[in-house]
């Protein structure tokens, strides 16, 4: 059994790198004083099934994704951080005795562990973060305890590294949306404080809500659904490959039928998900309400989509844009960074790790 580093401590300056089942997303941030500024970024489209339920089956493929990121960015660090799915990962939170050095803390945890994961210790990869003290016990604090399968974690950075970066950081994407949410929440009512907000991340294959409450993670569950329905839709219909399905779904100029049969319908099941998800939240906790949805991920971009969620459901919704208040480097692209802002929410959290 290995400690991995899944929240590592002090961070030298990391890309973030977002491995989703349609794409690599590399975000490079700098910050002075308070305000960050976008350094560089790229989007590279992946191979059809290289990823599959964001898990890593052809690493030399996310690798040569990886390397073209690098080189269309333009990025000169080499440090990267990357995510696990929360799919993937057991978390668990367990109360210590608060006079634990480091290392007695290191063997409790092991021995904790046991119990909890339900692999092999000699095949999980484990971490803890002190959360603080415990409410109604002042001699214990909460400790997150956080474990996945080693070989979840050795794909990632074996496709970190083929791409001719080094693997820094290895997080979980549900606490990288938690570190991005930070830069959301002048988007938030009352910063977040008292309020319950839903982050619906929809990628090209699986949906992710992300349930915050004082601006602190609650709740995450991933579900099969995505923009890839869409471009599978456009295929059959209009006999395109997929690349150029993929193609006339971003840019456009599509039969005019499209809309009203494919797009609308979409749109429909897009709300649909989100229903469905947040009543599974609904139903596995004390709550019973949100106060605002966030649409981030891909089909995030689809026109109109926030608009209908938020008529339908009747809760406030809009779309993450967590560069709202960053400053941009000449060579990013505005309208660019703007359009592919909603599906970058995770590489964003992993690019904050450079400020730990």
């Amino acid at each position: 059994m290995q400690i991995a580093q899944l929240f590592t401590r002090k961070t030298p300056p990391v890309v973030g790198l977002d491995i989703s089942s349609s794409a690599v997303k590399l975000l490079e941030l700098s910050r002075n004083g308070n305000r960050y500024r976008v350094e560089s970024y790229a989007v590279e489209p992946l191979p059809p099934n290289s990823v599959v339920e964001k898990n890593i089956t052809d690493v030399e493929a996310v690798g040569e994704a990886v390397r073209r990121a690098v080189k269309r960015s333009g990025a000169r660090i080499k440090g990267a951080a990357v995510a696990v799915a929360g799919s993937s990962v057991i978390t668990k939170v367990v109360p210590m005795p608060n006079n634990l050095s480091d290392e007695e803390m290191h063997t409790q945890i092991e021995l904790e562990a046991d119990q909890y994961v339900p692999y092999p210790l000699e095949e999980v990869s484990l971490d803890f973060e002190v959360l603080g003290p415990t409410d109604n016990n002042p001699d214990t604090v909460d400790v997150l305890l956080a474990a996945c399968r080693t070989e979840t974690v050795d794909m990632r950075t074996a496709a970190v590294e083929s791409g001719g970066l080094d693997t820094r950081v290895v997080d979980v994407e549900a606490y990288a949306t938690e570190n991005a949410f930070q830069l959301l929440l002048d988007q938030v009512p009352d910063s977040g404080m008292e309020k319950t907000v839903a982050v619906v991340d929809i990628g090209a294959t699986m949906t992710t809500l992300n349930v915050l409450h004082d601006t602190r993670l609650i709740y995450t569950r991933d579900q099969v659904f995505g923009g890839k329905q869409l471009t599978e839709e456009i295929m059959r219909r209009y006999g395109l490959s997929y690349e150029e399905a993929g193609m006339a779904k971003r840019q456009g100029g599509l039969p005019e039928n499209y809309e009203p049969e494919v797009l609308e319908p979409f749109k429909e099941a897009m709300c649909q998900q989100v229903s469905r998800s947040l009543q599974f939240f609904f139903g596995s906790s004390k709550y019973n309400s949100v106060d605002q949805i966030l649409l981030a991920g891909g089909s995030a971009s689809v026109p109109g989509v926030a608009e209908l969620i938020q008529d339908r459901l009747s809760i406030e919704t809009l779309i993450a844009n967590p560069f709202a208040a960053m400053s941009l480097s000449s060579h990013v692209k505005p309208q660019s960074l703007s359009n592919d802002a909603p599906a970058l929410l995770i590489a964003c959290g992993l690019a904050l790790r450079s400020f730990d």
